[in-house]
Parts: structure tokens; sequence; C-alpha cells
């Protein structure tokens, strides 16, 4: 498995903002887009530049604690 893959990953409609987020709380706050597919892309884009940089500077990850299905605000 990726590293990538253990840490959960979402695309969400904001009625507040009128935006789609695509969040991970495990590693970003979150990014934000008109077409969910992109933000979802986005998402793992970043995600993955976050990851990389963690490795490049020796730095360990922090554990994976957002799962599917758990209530998360």
């Amino acid at each position: 498995m990726n590293s990538i893959d253990e840490h959960h990953r979402w695309v969400e409609w904001s009625g507040e903002d009128q935006v789609y987020v695509g969040k991970c709380p495990d590693l970003i706050t979150g990014i934000h887009g008109d077409d969910p597919v992109e933000v979802y892309k986005e998402l793992g884009e970043v995600v993955q530049e976050v990851i990389d940089h963690f490795q490049q500077t020796g730095r360990k990850l922090p554990a994976p604690r957002t799962r599917p299905m758990m209530e998360v605000s």
C-alpha cells in the first residue's frame, strides 16, 4: 500500500461556501473548487506533495487517524 492510500481523502459540497471541498484532515486542512472530480484529483496531488516533503526532510508522517464512516467535523 502506498502512503497516500493510508490517509482518507474525500470531497463534499459546502452549502455555506457554494464550492466542493476536498479534505484529508490527517495531513492538510483542505482545498476547494467548482468541479468535484478536479478537486479530488488536486487533493491527491497536494497530499502526495505533503507526503513527499515529509519523506525528503526525514520527518515521520502523522499516523492515519481519520477513517471512512467516522464522524468528522
